[in-house]
């Protein structure tokens, strides 16, 4: 085979390269991703030419170089700017990811909508559905989405023409494993196409001052389909989050060049598309019974903005030999740590209990400082009894028992007034100020104990 034309093989969940097929990626351990890609057959960008010893430009310091403000596109999406860290940055490239279903084509072209409307070329391209599809969709969303100019289109040498031609500002290419280029042999999807045509529109983002939003499908572990250097090439990394049953779903940034990481926004499925939810906390306590045993209140920080929660627990007695352990929305592991926390140190039966824990609203609890609401939830489940209805709980516990403090408090303690709570278990050594009450708690079975009497 000539060299132009030889194969490499490289593993589709991380982009490791293996110089023969293997069932098994020695670097993130998945089976049965290792797949035959070829290599390009221009030698690559740079080409077989002779190399360049001059410099592109001369090195400047950093404190000659001219402080710009950031200039933005604002969308119309309130949640979706906040996430982006207040809009659409010019020349950058965002990438939204999601599981198949979850509203990633409605999010954008709802964006791409709002957009054109604020004067700002927009163009929607479509490697997965037809013309016709995409209006039936701009239907449901009302005449705004009729406006948007709209390109069914998989070549990316293609894409970037149009897109220059038509002086598009926005650019939204659904989805990134769809498109291929011509420089590169192998299907669309497969590990070289995705890397080589996200680094295209990246530069051509780059070059031309537009903006290019990117949908990525996830993997099976939740990534984005593609090698890892599709997430560090991109300006900023988005996930859609939420289960199809329900109507919530949560954008979530990761990565953000533009504003600050680990923000997230809160939109409502509708019949007309996705709508901002402006107020996530009362939306997800809106169905609250706090008289029912097992139920309470904890305050998460998601990036600057914080939000409370409600977490439920039921415990029963267990029909098999081995108790069930069943978390949705916090990790099972972190679950069984806190039940071996409690039995040992509060002593309280769960040997021989099946234990359901859920947290409302689609959210996942990946903060510390919620271990107290769980720990709260199950001490009422097991003793049958509510707790507190304005009582909410912040706090970390270690393995010995004891309540450790978290930060943000001020920020927390602030959304739990303006929503009602007036009591708040945290631990002993933390400052509360303001005209919430503070309950200190140094140890889980002090709260055991105080919630069962």
């Amino acid at each position: 085979m000539p060299s132009s034309h030889r194969s490499v093989y490289r593993c589709t969940e991380c982009g490791a390269e293996y110089p023969k097929w293997v069932g098994r990626c020695e670097a993130c351990g998945a089976w049965n991703t290792v797949a035959e890609e070829a290599v390009g057959r221009s030698g690559g960008r740079g080409g077989r030419g002779k190399k360049s010893n001059q410099p592109a430009r001369a090195p400047v310091r950093l404190a000659d170089v001219a402080a710009e403000g950031l200039r933005r596109w604002q969308t119309g999406l309130n949640e979706f700017d906040f996430v982006l860290g207040g809009g659409v940055v010019p020349g950058s490239m965002v990438i939204v990811g999601g599981e198949p279903g979850i509203g990633k084509s409605t999010l954008l072209l709802q964006c791409s909508a709002r957009l054109e409307q604020a004067g700002v070329p927009t163009l929607y391209v479509s490697g997965e559905e037809s013309a016709e599809q995409l209006r039936l969709r701009a239907d449901r969303l009302g005449g705004a989405a009729g406006q948007v100019r709209i390109l069914p289109e998989v070549r990316v040498e293609a894409i970037e023409a149009t897109a220059a031609a038509a002086g598009a500002q926005v650019v939204v290419v659904d989805s990134i494993q769809t498109t291929y280029t011509e420089e590169l042999e192998g299907a669309p999807g497969n590990v070289g196409q995705v890397r080589e045509c996200a680094a295209r529109l990246m530069r051509f983002a780059k070059e031309s001052g537009a903006a290019v939003l990117l949908v990525g499908h996830v993997t099976r572990g939740g990534v984005i389909a593609g090698p890892k250097t599709l997430e560090h090439i991109a300006d900023t990394v988005l996930y859609f989050e939420g289960e199809t049953s329900h109507d919530y779903r949560v954008l979530r940034a990761v990565k953000n060049r533009f504003g600050s990481v680990d923000e997230v926004g809160v939109f409502e499925m509708t019949g007309a598309g996705l709508t901002p939810v402006g107020n996530p906390s009362a939306t997800f306590l809106a169905g609250r019974d706090a008289t029912v045993p097992g139920s309470a209140v904890t305050a998460v920080m998601e990036g600057s903005r914080p939000m409370l929660v409600e977490i439920q627990a039921l415990a029963v007695k267990s029909g098999f030999g081995t108790p069930q352990r069943v978390a949705t929305g916090l990790d099972s592991r972190r679950l069984a740590v806190l039940l071996a926390v409690l039995e040992r140190r509060a002593g309280l039966p769960f040997h021989d209990l099946d234990v359901f824990v859920n947290v409302t609203g689609g959210m996942r609890l990946v903060e510390p400082a919620s271990d107290l609401g769980v720990v709260a939830a199950l001490c009422s489940a097991v003793h049958d009894r509510p707790v507190p209805p304005d009582a909410l709980f912040v706090g970390e516990v270690g393995l010995g028992g004891e309540v450790r403090p978290t930060s943000g408090l001020e920020r927390r303690f602030a959304e739990a007034e303006r929503l009602g709570f007036r009591t708040v278990f945290l631990s002993a050594r933390s400052r509360v100020s303001g005209q919430i009450a503070a309950t200190p708690v140094a140890h889980v079975a002090d709260l055991a104990r105080r919630l069962a009497a």
